[in-house]
Order: structure tokens, then sequence, then C-alpha cells
């Protein structure tokens, strides 16, 4: 699956025209495009009317013609009136689904409007890759375009509007006109409607692999990484975050598997810990997602990412941070049942508790970690917690970020070091805001 989306994102990395005009049709159909009504509109699609019952309606609207034309050359008024009172019954019988199939298309007529734009951006296109060459595949539907499709549907419902045309009404009365047109709305439906989720899926995964592209155009010199069958593991060099200018990126070197599996990381305030961490969980998004990674190189096997990360209270629902926070952890324990590894990121674990509760709870929840093969990394202020990697060993080693104090300012090199973190920086930065301690 992986290797399939880098395939298809190596391509749309290279289809600058094709990834635009994506972004601008999109950037007007989602504000209006209601993707999940229309979805529910498609699956709710009742069988399409059978063909001897949209026989009768043509039947009955040629009968009452004829009878009318014989009426008109002397035959008389009987045969019309009677067949206009089978006309009508028949009419009569299907009042109810012709009103609620009208009121449907209505409503979904617009949303298929805006959705043929995008699947127009699908179909035009002709792809080499095998991923995208299914997804384009994916959407033919009786082995027609959407886009064809759409637009049979869009004359049907020119021809409902007719209906309201005060001069025309009279004739579509006496020719079923609604009726027959509905009937044919009805079989759109029940043919085209299942596959309006297919449509969309495909749609979005384009934009997806589109927006992958994208970033794999704007930095070059990110490589795809390397998709490992034999793990867990989490290989990186030269690993920094995305999002971070490269010429301010500083990266770092580390590795996780089954020998090595959890780093425990100590350091100062604003030296880089959380910033490791984003930059382990991001890549490891994006690396699993098909897209390139903010690395010199990145082998990694498949792997579920459960994060603790700025976890916050809410006063709404009456919990504190603490008890958020265990709860998301409880949450990435659960994970480990999974078929995959969890690569695990916590970030300054069980602050919201004191000292002995910390080094007591942390020990706990990383061992049970450990022990269901989950790789991971671990931060924190709390220099006790170092002892949980010594109780650990080989499986867990502390790893540290430094700061220097040069000129009375505070300084960082973001480097990731070995071992247990020496000094903090605490009561520098409270002075150096102002601060009298």
């Amino acid at each position: 699956e992986i290797r399939s989306r880098q395939g298809a994102v190596a391509e749309l990395r290279e289809r600058l025209d094709l990834r635009e005009r994506l972004a601008l049709v999109g950037e007007e159909v989602a504000p209006r495009l209601h993707a999940e009504r229309l979805v529910a509109w498609g699956a709710a699609a009742r069988p399409a009317p059978p063909a001897w019952e949209r026989g009768i309606a043509l039947f009955l609207a040629a009968l009452t013609v004829a009878t009318l034309a014989g009426w008109l050359l002397g035959a008389g008024p009987l045969p019309f009136g009677m067949a206009l009172v089978l006309q009508s019954g028949f009419g009569w019988r299907r009042r109810a689904r012709v009103r609620e199939c009208i009121a449907g298309v209505e409503q979904a007529a617009p949303d298929l409007e805006l959705l043929v734009e995008l699947l127009a951006c699908l179909e035009e296109e002709s792809f080499s890759s095998p991923r995208l060459v299914a997804l384009r595949n994916t959407v033919d539907s009786e082995g027609h375009p959407p886009s064809l499709q759409i637009r049979r549907l869009r004359r049907l419902r020119d021809l409902l509007d007719a209906r309201r045309n005060q001069f025309f009404a009279p004739l579509g009365a006496l020719l079923l006109f609604t009726t027959q047109v509905v009937m044919a709305v009805e079989a759109w439906r029940a043919t085209c409607g299942p596959a309006l989720e297919g449509w969309l899926d495909a749609v979005a995964e384009l934009e997806a692999l589109a927006s992958l592209a994208t970033q794999a155009y704007e930095h070059p010199s990110d490589p795809f990484p390397e998709i490992l069958s034999d793990g867990p593991r989490f290989e990186a060099e030269g690993l920094g975050h995305p999002l971070l200018p490269e010429s301010r990126c500083v990266r770092n070197d580390l590795a996780l598997s089954r020998e090595l599996q959890v780093l425990v990381v100590s350091g100062s305030n604003m030296s880089g810990k959380s910033t490791l961490l984003r930059s382990v969980g991001t890549n490891a998004v994006l690396a699993l997602a098909g897209g390139t990674v903010r690395a010199t190189r990145l082998a990694l096997s498949p792997l579920a990412v459960g994060a603790s990360i700025q976890v916050h209270d809410s006063l709404l629902e009456g919990a504190s941070r603490f008890y958020a926070e265990i709860t998301r952890l409880r949450a990435i324990v659960e994970r480990t049942e999974g078929d995959l590894a969890v690569l695990f990121l916590l970030d300054e674990i069980l602050h919201g508790t004191n000292s002995h509760d910390r080094r007591i709870g942390a020990d706990a929840v990383v061992r049970s970690l450990l022990a269901a093969g989950a790789l991971g990394l671990v931060t924190t202020h709390d220099l006790a917690l170092a002892k949980v990697a010594d109780a650990l060993a080989p499986r867990a080693i502390n790893v540290h970020f430094q700061d220097h104090l040069e000129d009375g300012r505070i300084s960082f090199d973001y480097r990731m070091q070995p071992g247990v973190v020496t000094r903090s920086n605490a009561l520098a930065l409270m002075r150096a805001v102002g601060l009298e301690v």
C-alpha cells in the first residue's frame, strides 16, 4: 500500500498543471460540496422501476394522445375520457414517489455539479503508475466516466424544470411527462447512486496524493523512506521537522528496534525535546502515507503512531490535564493490541502529578509498552525518570539536549547527546524575562 502510494506521489510530483488545477477547483468546491448528504442520497436509492412499469407509462401517454386525436377527428370524447382516467390513476398511484424523487434530485444536483469539476481532473488525465491507473479506472460506472453520467442526470433535471412552464404543463400532463422523467431519474440513481461514495473517495485520494506530491516537489532533497518488512524498526539519519525552514532545521540521528525500544529524552526548557518528538511523529506519518520525509535517510516498518503531546484540560468536560493525559496514555496502550507495532511519543509524561507518583506511573506505562513490542520516545524535566531507562537497559537509554550560557544569554544547539542532562535553565530563563529569583 505504502509503496504504491510512493509511485503515485512520484508521478504527480512532476504533474504541476494537474496539481494546480486540482487546487484551484478544490478551493471553489470544498466550502459548498455536502459530501455526506450526497453519499446518503445515493446510498438510499430504490431499485429502478421495472421495464414493464415504464412501458405502461409510455403506452398510457400514447393512448391518451391517440384518443385525443380521435376525438378531434370525430370519434367522440369517451375513449379519450377513459384513457385520461387510466392515466390519472397511474399517476396518482406514483404521486408520493414522484414528489420524493423530485425533492431529492433538486437537493443533490448542485453537489453533483460541483463534483463533476473535481472528477474531470481525474478523468481527463492518463497515468502510468499502477495506483493512479487503478484510481482512474474505479470511477467509471457502467463503462462510462462519471462526468458523462452526471451530464445525463443534468439533462433529466432540465426536463423536470420544463414542468413549470405554463405553456408546456398541459401537454406534459397528457404525456405523463413528469412521471416518465422521474422514472428515468430513479433508474439513474439506482445505477449510479451507489457509486457516488466511490467517486468521492477517488477524488479525495487524488487530492491527498497531490498534496504529498506538492510537498515532494517543493522539497526536492527530501527522499522517500525505505519501507521494511521486518520490524518493528525506525531508523533515521539526518531527521528534521518538515515545517522548519531547511536553513534553520537542525537534524539528528536515531534508531529504534527490538534491541533498543525507547529513548528517555531529558533537557532544559526550549532545548528541542518536544521538537524531536514532533519530528519523529510527523515524518512517520508522512512515510506511512506514502510521502517524502525530512531526513537524509529513513527506514521504518509499518507502525501505528500514538502520541501524547500538548494534552490540555477541558472545562467543558470537567477533565484536568492529568486526567486527559492518562486517558490518552490508556488509548496508546490499547493500540498495542492491534496488528501493528506502536510508535509512542510521550511528551513530559505525567507532568501533572507529584514526582513520586510520576516516577512509578511512568515506569509502569513504559514497561507495559515495551512488553507489547512498542517503540518510542519519552521526554521529561524530572531527572528521577532517568532511572526508568537505567532499569530497562539495554532496551532503553537516556539521551539529552543541552544549552549554553554565552554573554548572559542562553543558546541551544538542538543536538541530541547521550546520557542524562546535567543542568537546568529554568532559573536563568526566569531571570531573563525579569523575574527576581
